[in-house]
């Protein structure tokens, strides 16, 4: 195929040489280039360029712009490239009379386009010429030809570099996704600004000007008036103008608000006037009685309106997805407006925003996978009619994504069924435009709407830029002519008001949370605040739904927010949440849990359910009560696991999407990314190769317990390791944490010098140094000094004023600790009252010098295996004297001791640094960041070790030979970190591998493993 389409390239070069003087006269248009040259040039890159296959509108491969007015005089880009409806590219043609290398006219007319569509390259083209841009550096009118181009062909250059434009924008390379990987190779270059970022420092600069100015000029606005009022002006603004450029309504008819004085005024009028036509609830005035009595300066609403039109403003918003815009409002909406004591503005970012870590908006490609794998499987095989019946909610809605994603997957389906279907039979739902093209009725998508959607979210502004978003998609190909036509037949408006579907309260309390006869004693804010939400009130709530048995799909995002953040919001609401939530479980949860219980309450029989949320709770304590929930009302459908990779931008959380039915589930399916692939890349290979990556499990396989599931390449290889092995947690003792000081810049110290009875050590909380007598100093190790079979001891020593005598410890007394630990004692007094505020002020009178949890204290001078708390690979270390004592949390370690057995310990630490056990721990511990695993005790307890059979001489002499290859281990890497030569250094670097590699081929042999499984640990 790739050379048919090289030769076909071949013809139309050669036939545009021979008569290239006819065709560079003006005389020659841009349509008959398109009809000659580019048209074929495309379909000989695999395009279905006229259609010939006879797709409906939605699926065509390309889309010919209609005309839109951008500016004064250019219109839209003369092409959209697409894959499954999605845009991929455009191309503005031209003819070959204009000069595409050096005109600047071109290339901003397309820039400015594919910018605000967000798409990463487009093309410019009069097929002499070829130039590609990188459109998301920001366009400016200013801007040379030459600015944003990352490629440029002549007409004659088409045959020597066909691989690179036929590897990039040919058909099947978008669909083996060389396009988005060359996309991703050129982004990050200077100059690089997404449209949804810029928008969004847009609308921020509005917001501060429209906060200052309304809380100047009205002093009696109130804090949430004025958030009010800037939210409404900036939807209104931004609704209008969209409609602009759709052409909905007439061009510049914002900038006629700002011809004269008074522009706020002019503003309004014209808002009323658009309530007549939308009826929409944006520009509905009877509910809104603040922004009518406003007083705003002409200089900030004239700023705001001029910063929207050509050539000031980058943006065309015909192209400005509504996904997009949520994009950039629910980062909008994670900042609020405060007033001062003086009444002066002030905007800050949200207090749940900053606990939380940031706003977490998913990106469109995870939207689409959770409804395509819910919404689509509802509706799969039914007709509209019995569409209608489905109830689809976001419990948190935020600024509406997974609402938008799935109506814009119902409006398609329904499309798609009526052309199917005789279409000409339903003229009340879809009308036709040209042969193969049609559309559905404004009715008909307010009625999808309306029966179908629904959602919640505690925030009112995020409510209310769900409903504008919605209502944006329903105008989606309306025209000027469709409106006032819906008007004159005194239709109730083109748009549906939402009022009844997307509404404000908090999804996990309900009005019970207020004693009967107490709500009294709550003040205003506080009530605000807790914002109580009525799930079974008919009108308030969803009460009509609920009796039906409740809502068939619930979907979204929910908060990842720690339960300590409510605390702030006092100890009733805790309470509440514990009493109604079996998910609410003692210590540090995250909210994200109750959610995903309140959904599944709020599913009817068969429903579906898919959230994007955190996958600690597979493994943390706090999630036993939810895997018990969802393990014992058989709930599980599908897990796909993103192990350490990040879905979310500017955000670092671990996360997997959520599948429940409540069908009784017999088993589930989960798929778990690659090391060596992106989440969206992992996605799109799951949609065309799913049975690559997925394992079935039974569901009886899940309780309550940590959940561990296994790459599917691995469960064989894994079940024979486990086989005939005893758990490490079997052959040990005790597996230890270390203990927490509470204030380690105070006990911990590095070396500096010494006498005969002190150390002489640096304080970094002192910032000098200090004398500690020696007797009261341990040798510590911190987790990056742990490295396999070495310890680096780096002098660092932590002050310890604990006795530990045969089998008891004990705090040593202060008065003896001042009589014979003179040095020490002072130091410590010295920071009596930095000690005593440890522990939120719990470490006061005789215990004040204390650490705050001294665990284990009687392990740490036994001989011992260690490992730090998180590491890349098994990092085991040997403590063969009990000299180190070490920590608790991420710089900290678990200590090993063993039973007593024929074992030797250096066997154990063999085996616990192989590569077997370094495959094993990435199976089914938890993958953090930068490729590192977590190595607490709840994971590692269950790493399957060999027993030697000390009756089987084989296995006797197998043991005695690995004993001997860790002590030849220890001794290499104790010279390694000793000598100083980069040569020596190199010498014994061979020479550990070799004997690593010894260790490994000796445990495979211990495990029985074949020739092909050794391939599989290898990764080979």
């Amino acid at each position: 195929m790739k050379e048919e389409s090289k030769q076909r390239i071949r013809e139309l070069a050669q036939r545009f040489r021979y008569n290239l003087d006819v065709y560079k006269k003006s005389a020659y248009n841009e349509t008959q280039v398109r009809r000659e040259f580019i048209d074929p040039f495309f379909e000989a890159l695999g395009w279905d360029v006229e259609n010939k296959q006879g797709h409906a509108e939605q699926y065509k491969d390309v889309v010919h712009e209609d005309a839109i007015k951008v500016g004064r005089s250019t219109r839209a880009p003369d092409y959209s490239f697409r894959i499954g409806g999605q845009r991929k590219f455009f191309v503005e043609a031209k003819k070959p009379a204009v000069n595409i290398k050096e005109d600047v006219s071109p290339s901003y007319q397309l820039r400015r386009y594919a910018w605000s569509a967000k798409l990463p390259l487009s093309i410019v083209t009069d097929f002499e010429e070829l130039s590609v841009y990188d459109c998301r550096i920001k366009p400016d009118p200013k801007d040379r030809a030459s600015v944003a181009r990352i490629g440029y062909y002549t007409f004659e250059e088409y045959l020597d570099k066909f691989d690179e434009i036929y590897d990039v924008f040919s058909k099947d390379a978008i669909l083996k996704g060389s396009f988005d990987r060359h996309a991703q190779s050129t982004k990050g270059k200077r100059g690089t600004a997404e449209v949804d970022s810029e928008f969004l420092k847009e609308i921020e600069s509005w917001r501060e000007m429209l906060a200052k100015n309304i809380a100047l000029r009205n002093p009696d606005v109130s804090i949430y008036e004025l958030n009010y009022a800037v939210q409404k002006i900036i939807d209104r603004v931004i609704f209008l103008r969209i409609c602009e450029d759709r052409g909905i309504e007439p061009d510049g008819r914002l900038q006629l608000a700002v011809k004269s004085t008074g522009i706020y005024k002019h503003l309004l009028n014209q808002f009323r006037s658009a309530e007549s036509n939308y009826n929409s609830g944006i520009f509905n005035f009877k509910v809104d009685a603040v922004t009518p009595r406003l007083k705003i300066d002409d200089k900030v609403i004239k700023a705001i309106i001029e910063s929207l039109y050509y050539p000031l403003s980058p943006y065309e918003f015909s192209v400005l997805g509504v996904e997009i815009l949520g994009n950039v409002y629910e980062q909008f909406l994670g900042k609020v407006i405060r007033l001062t004591a003086g009444h002066q503005a002030k905007v800050e970012t949200k207090p749940e925003v900053k606990k939380a870590g940031g706003v977490y908006y998913t990106p469109q490609y995870i939207v689409d996978y959770i409804v395509r794998n819910t919404v689509g499987k509802l509706v799969e095989g039914k007709t509209p009619g019995e569409i209608a019946e489905i109830k689809i909610l976001d419990p948190a809605c935020g600024s509406g994504s997974f609402l938008i994603g799935a109506y814009t997957y119902l409006l398609k389906y329904h499309l798609n069924w009526y052309v199917e279907n005789k279409p000409k039979r339903y003229k009340e739902a879809v009308f036709q435009v040209r042969e193969n093209e049609w559309y559905l009725t404004t009715a008909e998508k307010k009625g999808i709407l309306l029966s179908n959607i629904f959602g919640v979210d505690i925030d009112s502004q995020a409510v209310e830029v769900t409903k504008l978003s919605l209502q944006l998609k329903v105008l989606e190909n309306e025209s000027r002519e469709s409106v006032d036509q819906q008007v004159k037949l005194g239709m109730e408006g083109v748009l549906p008001n939402l009022g009844g579907n997307i509404k404000c309260g908090n999804s996990l309390i309900g009005s019970d949370f207020y004693d009967a006869g107490q709500m009294r004693l709550f003040d205003e804010d506080e009530m605000r605040r807790v914002n109580v939400f009525d799930w079974d009130d008919d009108v308030k709530g969803f009460g009509e739904i609920l009796k039906k048995g409740g809502f068939d799909c619930v979907i979204g995002n929910p908060p990842y927010l720690k339960i300590h953040y409510l605390v702030e919001q006092g100890s009733k609401v805790l309470t509440y949440l514990s009493d109604k939530y079996e998910s609410a479980g003692s210590g540090g949860y995250d909210i994200y849990l109750l959610f995903v219980e309140k959904g599944t309450k709020l599913l009817r029989e068969n429903g579906k359910f898919g959230f994007i949320l955190p996958h600690k709770f597979f493994n943390a304590r706090y999630g036993t009560r939810l895997r018990n929930h969802i393990s014992r009302e058989k709930l599980l459908s599908e897990i796909v696991h993103f192990r350490d990779k990040q879905v979310f931008e500017n955000a670092s959380t671990y996360t997997c999407l959520l599948f429940l039915s409540k069908s009784n589930q017999k088993e589930f399916d989960y798929l778990q990314i690659p090391d060596d692939c992106a989440p969206k890349e992992f996605i799109d290979e799951i949609r065309s190769n799913r049975s690559n990556f997925v394992s079935t499990y039974d569901i009886t396989g899940v309780t309550e317990k940590t959940w561990f599931f296994v790459d599917r390449k691995y469960t064989k290889l894994l079940q024979k390791l486990s086989s005939g092995s005893k758990t490490l947690g079997e052959l040990t003792t005790n597996i230890f944490k270390g203990f927490d000081t509470g204030a380690d810049k105070i006990y911990f110290m590095e070396y500096i010098d010494e006498d005969d009875t002190n150390f002489i050590v640096f304080s970094k909380e002192l910032q000098k140094q200090v004398k500690i007598e020696k007797r009261l100093m341990k040798k510590s190790l911190k987790g990056k000094q742990i490295n396999r079979f070495y310890s680096s001891f780096k002098d660092l020593y932590v002050l310890f004023p604990y006795n530990t005598i045969d089998d008891t410890v004990s705090l040593i007394e202060e008065s003896v600790l001042k009589k014979e630990f003179v040095n020490g004692y002072n130091y410590l007094k010295s920071l009596k009252s930095v000690l005593e505020r440890r522990n939120k002020g719990r470490m006061t009178g005789t215990k004040w010098y204390a650490f705050t949890y001294p665990r284990n204290m009687l392990l740490y001078a036994k001989p011992k295996i260690f490992t730090p708390y998180n590491a890349f690979r098994n990092t085991f270390c040997f403590d063969k004297d009990g000299e180190y004592y070490f920590t608790t949390g991420v710089a900290g370690a678990y200590g090993l001791l063993f039973a007593h057995s024929p074992c030797d310990i250096k066997y154990f630490l063999g085996v616990l640094n192989s590569t077997i056990v370094n495959l094993f721990v990435k199976q089914i511990g938890t993958c953090l960041q930068g490729g590192y695993y977590s190595y607490e005790k709840r994971f590692i307890e269950k790493l399957p070790i060999h027993t030697i059979d000390f009756s089987n001489l084989e296995e006797v002499a197998k043991h005695d030979k690995l004993v001997s290859l860790v002590d030849n281990m220890l001794e290499l890497q104790k010279k390694y970190h000793e000598v100083r030569m980069e040569r020596d250094k190199e010498l014994y670097e061979r020479q550990i591998k070799i004997v690593d590699a010894q260790i490994d081929e000796l445990v495979y042999d211990l495990y029985g493993l074949t020739g092909e499984e050794i391939k599989v640990v290898e990764g080979k």
